[in-house]
């Protein structure tokens, strides 16, 4: 009942407290340049400060805040409608646009009336690929997260008895020397907000369907029981498919959800952890991983998950859900691999993993695509395309 007065006052708060801090608080600058979403009421600030301090006004354009706002509302919402007509209004009032797909480009200029710039995401510094020791480390400091299952005994828990520095499940520590174990489980990352538009449930009956595939291809009853499994895999230097251990980041709404739906699986080969991790170790635990898993699907359809640039730069192939423009991110067989049901995942799984760890070369040549994909960065990228475009509406403000 009182949701849509308080869709109101919010802005209402924000306009006041942003036009004072940017037309009092900070020097004037040349140009403001403002990320949206959000739209309300941060583009009418803007540009009002642009005009009260004889500033330019670039808009950078990462989705449309009006499909956001649909996602809880409805598409037939009036404030959806009156959201829309605000975000475009004082989106073409701006001196210079930036964007981030060609085809939000090809949107913004045939239905908006405006002219943008692509100008792609690109990682940070710090993410890069993890060197052995770094991975070791890593390990040892989450070895009791990842040895501690959902309330229950899995294939990531069995045989890793108390917390040991020479040895975690993926490495050992012998003389001073590092290595990976040939049995390691493969480390597939993924980051989720745990929010309805990431449909996570796509991942878990996935993993349901590789560990029912892999034990019929290797002609195992449902009553062989799972300690018999567990040791034959973690005793054997070499398995056909190997365990998979999904290491999922990330908080919100919907996570006791499906962690509850987690502990109910009882799968042979296939282990799920659920963490929040700092800002140090979330790119450390996507450089030693082997695989990342995206299910962001866009609210409008143009924009890219950021979570999968991150992976690119740590040189991490991804297999991302299908939807309209993410083939400009994700280049199917060369950096990763689409899917649009949890059928096509488990398919994907299969192949890549067939051979783990050291005869999947779908796998290899996946992650050199990720590699030189993760190797274009910022700066690159800001004096090819925006640099131009910034010095240009700031020339243009001063005639």
């Amino acid at each position: 009942m009182f949701k849509p007065f308080i869709l109101l006052l919010k802005p209402l708060f924000q306009f006041c407290m942003l036009l004072w801090y940017l037309c009092i608080k900070v020097t004037a600058p040349d140009v403001f340049i403002v990320q949206n979403p959000p739209s309300v009421p941060t583009l009418m600030v803007v540009k009002w400060a642009s005009w009260l301090r004889n500033s330019a006004f670039i808009v950078d354009w990462h989705n449309f805040g009006y499909t956001l706002l649909a996602l809880s509302l409805g598409r037939n919402s009036r404030f959806v409608a009156v959201y829309r007509w605000f975000e475009r209004h004082y989106g073409r009032m701006a001196d210079g646009s930036l964007c981030v797909t060609s085809v939000m480009q090809h949107e913004l200029a045939q239905n908006w009336g405006i002219k943008a710039a692509v100008l792609y995401d690109q990682p940070p510094e710090f993410f890069h690929p993890a060197l052995l020791e770094e991975k070791h480390e890593l390990f040892c400091r989450l070895d009791k997260y990842i040895t501690q299952p959902h309330g229950i005994r899995d294939c990531a828990s069995h045989g890793m008895g108390n917390h040991n520095l020479n040895e975690t499940l993926f490495t050992t520590l012998v003389d001073g020397t590092i290595s990976l174990k040939p049995n390691r489980p493969a480390l597939i990352v993924s980051s989720t907000s745990w929010t309805p538009d990431e449909d996570f449930s796509i991942l878990l009956e996935a993993a349901v369907m590789y560990d029912r595939r892999v034990a019929a291809i290797l002609n195992e009853n449902d009553s062989d029981l799972e300690e018999g499994v567990w040791k034959e895999i973690t005793d054997e230097r070499k398995c056909l498919y190997p365990r998979l251990l999904f290491v999922i980041t990330g908080k919100g709404p919907e996570k006791e959800k499906y962690e509850e739906k987690i502990r109910r699986l009882h799968l042979k080969r296939v282990a799920f952890r659920t963490m929040w991790l700092s800002a140090e170790d979330y790119p450390l635990l996507l450089g030693s991983a082997d695989l990342g898993v995206c299910l962001h699907t866009s609210s409008s359809g143009l924009d890219l998950p950021m979570k999968v640039v991150d992976m690119f730069g740590c040189g991490l192939p991804v297999c991302a859900v299908a939807y309209s423009c993410i083939k400009e991110l994700v280049k199917v067989e060369e950096n990763g691999l689409l899917f649009s049901s949890s059928s096509e995942l488990a398919d994907e799984l299969l192949m890549l993993f067939k051979g783990f760890p050291d005869e999947c070369n779908v796998l290899k040549s996946l992650r050199n695509g990720a590699l030189q994909m993760g190797s274009s960065r910022w700066a690159t990228e800001w004096e090819e395309h925006a640099k131009p475009l910034i010095s240009e509406v700031i020339s243009h403000s001063l005639k």
